[in-house]
């Protein structure tokens, strides 16, 4: 005959702790079903980061907003490149493009009528674009010693005459023509405006690989007073710092222009989201109509980043510190109230 040597004390505890394990069980099961996991607390939002500056100080900016004045998200980069992020929010893996240069994707109109991209917002309002030279190289710099060595080059396509002016330091018998970034959707207007002027016969078109290495060599450039000639955009720290030209070009023909036969027209930088944002993020799409900033604030800030080496998170901070106000026009009183209390411990 088995003996048990439970006493009736430690059968009752037990029996306790098995009913308490089963109400836990039941708890975290119906929680589960009705959805509520620590996962989804919080809505993860993707910015695209296509790896230019003022693209990446915006993100920043716009990502300290909507993780402080809002609640439940946060934001995620999808580094690549502009041409792949569009194919993203498309696709509804990306949700949000800020500063997106429209005019140069060339199936903008269709991808708004099929409401594939839907507009927001305009971020800042005329943006240039397109091949430069420091002024120097036309008008001289009497205060550096330095001759016009190209008086008469003004539009893209007097640069055939000037080959030998601006020599490519591999290939001295070539000039070098910097285009953009490869994968930047602009890339492939000023490489068929480089074939359309029959810039090919004497120059070779140079691509580097970063926004950071282009604005190096002409920094480099500027900074000895020697040739540069290639593609820059504005707002930018290096507009902003140095003295340079955009090269004329014919007007703006719609049919000329995906030829490279005529010029970048100025834009308005866009911010733009999928089909598929305002269902995901209401409450955000008011504040992404409301968000914009301009070209001299941008360029402002962008100096600041370049000047003092912060990230373009510190950089962010800073230009919130300096400029406040704007979260008013951006976010209601509560919201802005959220976001200067964050800043304020900072």
């Amino acid at each position: 005959m088995f003996r048990f040597n439970f006493s009736f004390k430690k059968i009752m505890q037990m029996i306790q702790k098995i009913c308490a394990l089963f109400m836990f069980l039941s708890v975290v099961t119906a929680l589960g079903a009705a959805g509520f996991s620590p996962a989804a607390e919080a809505k993860t939002i993707v910015f695209t980061n296509n790896q230019w500056d003022s693209q990446m100080f915006h993100n920043e900016l716009a990502k300290f907003i909507v993780e402080n004045a809002f609640q439940g998200y946060e934001v995620e980069l999808s580094t690549g490149s502009s041409t792949l992020n569009w194919q993203g929010m498309i696709n509804g893996d990306v949700d949000l493009d800020i500063e997106s240069w429209t005019d140069n994707v060339t199936t903008y109109e269709a991808d708004v009528a099929r409401k594939d991209i839907i507009p927001l917002g305009i971020l800042v309002p005329d943006s240039a674009q397109g091949f430069y030279v420091p002024r120097y190289m036309i008008e001289g710099d009497p205060k550096r010693g330095i001759e016009p060595l190209t008086p008469d080059l003004k539009k893209v396509a007097d640069l055939t005459g000037y080959a030998h002016i601006f020599k490519d330091p591999e290939d001295p018998k070539r000039g070098r023509l910097y285009g953009a970034i490869p994968g930047w959707m602009i890339d492939e207007v000023l490489f068929k405006k480089y074939k359309y002027y029959k810039l090919d016969e004497g120059y070779n078109y140079f691509r580097v690989g970063s926004e950071a290495v282009l604005f190096a060599s002409l920094a480099s450039a500027y900074n000895l007073g020697e040739p540069w000639v290639g593609f820059c955009y504005e707002p930018t720290w290096i507009t902003g710092k140095l003295d340079v030209v955009l090269l004329e070009d014919a007007p703006f023909d719609p049919k000329l222009y995906r030829e490279g036969g005529c010029e970048i027209p100025k834009q308005a930088l866009r911010i733009v989201c999928g089909g598929h944002f305002p269902e995901k993020a209401p409450e955000l799409v008011d504040f992404f109509k409301q968000y914009k900033t301009g070209s001299a604030l941008v360029a402002e800030a962008l100096a600041h980043l370049e000047e003092t080496k912060e990230s373009h998170a510190q950089t962010a901070v800073w230009f919130l510190k300096k400029y406040g106000t704007l979260l008013d026009d951006w976010l209601t009183p509560e919201q802005a109230k959220k976001v200067r209390d964050v800043l304020a411990k900072l």
